[in-house]
């Protein structure tokens, strides 16, 4: 009998190894960054919820919703039964985040990184909750590898033209991305100068401050250009009718989950700003 109950024993110890060496089987994501990660590696499958700012892939939309990622709710997440809930290091809020590790959810997040080495950290960290280190190794060379191809197209510019980021116009002055922000680290990325360098975050910024500002390209997500109607109803704004974005009409609408995402796309997002950067307006 205690031959017996051994090898039962033997046999539960094994196949709880082997689970854990599969890694989570069910997992939550949060942050489009983290998401596109996890099915880069392979491990879409394994996913059964993401967060609004997931959208890539397409099939990530056929997944269980668990809202925005900065105004989680505890109750849908662990409604879902997951074994754990990988995000980006902005989820919130706190008190729901506390309650998922005070019901024993294994909770992840992940490093902030909006640079290359930044998010070969973060590849490497998924992989590593994934109990895929290799596969998260070789993406994040990958990466690195596309990257300098993407950075010498950015470098093969005869110009740094004065980049705007404009976030939304709808609550009067244009609300813009300074220093240390996504936009900031994306722009500098793609040879461009960040022409809003004169605060920090996301604020509004007057209409004397954008023409003392001068940029010379407008950038905006297409998705903020189809909710208000077009790239015009910008651009005749005064404060950028006076700028030589607005004069020359140098503008670039990019789809908001590229441009940011800082994940596996990276490289891509660097490539295709890069060129719209370089071409003139008209």
């Amino acid at each position: 009998m205690r031959y017996i109950a051994a090898l039962l024993l033997s046999a539960v110890l094994l196949a709880s190894g082997d689970a854990r060496a599969e890694g989570p089987q069910r997992i939550v994501s949060a942050g489009g960054d983290i998401t596109e990660i996890i099915n880069a590696l392979g491990a879409g499958d394994r996913v059964v919820g993401v967060d609004s700012t997931s959208n890539f892939p397409s099939e990530m939309a056929e997944k269980a919703q668990i809202g925005y990622i900065r105004n989680l709710a505890a109750e849908g997440i662990l409604s879902l039964q997951p074994d754990v809930l990988i995000a980006a290091h902005d989820a919130g809020p706190p008190p729901a985040v506390a309650q998922l590790r005070a019901a024993g959810l294994q909770v992840e997040l992940a490093p902030q990184g909006d640079s290359v080495p930044g998010v070969q950290e973060k590849i490497r960290f998924v992989g590593n909750i994934l109990g895929m280190p290799e596969k998260a190794e070789a993406l994040a060379q990958k990466l690195e590898q596309q990257m300098k191809a993407s950075l010498e197209i950015a470098s093969a510019s005869k110009e740094n033209p004065r980049v705007i980021f404009v976030l939304n116009t709808a609550d009067g002055a244009p609300l813009v991305g300074g220093r240390g922000t996504s936009a900031d680290s994306v722009i500098a990325l793609a040879g461009g100068v960040n022409a809003a360098d004169s605060f920090d975050g996301y604020k509004p910024m007057s209409q004397e401050a954008i023409i003392t500002a001068a940029p010379d390209v407008l950038l905006m997500m297409s998705q903020t250009v189809d909710r208000l109607g077009s790239v015009d109803v910008i651009l005749s704004r005064p404060e950028f009718q006076l700028t030589p974005a607005g004069e020359n009409r140098r503008y670039v609408a990019m789809e908001g989950i590229l441009l940011f995402s800082f994940g596996p796309r990276l490289p891509q997002a660097v490539r295709d700003l890069a060129t719209a950067l370089q071409q003139k307006g008209g």
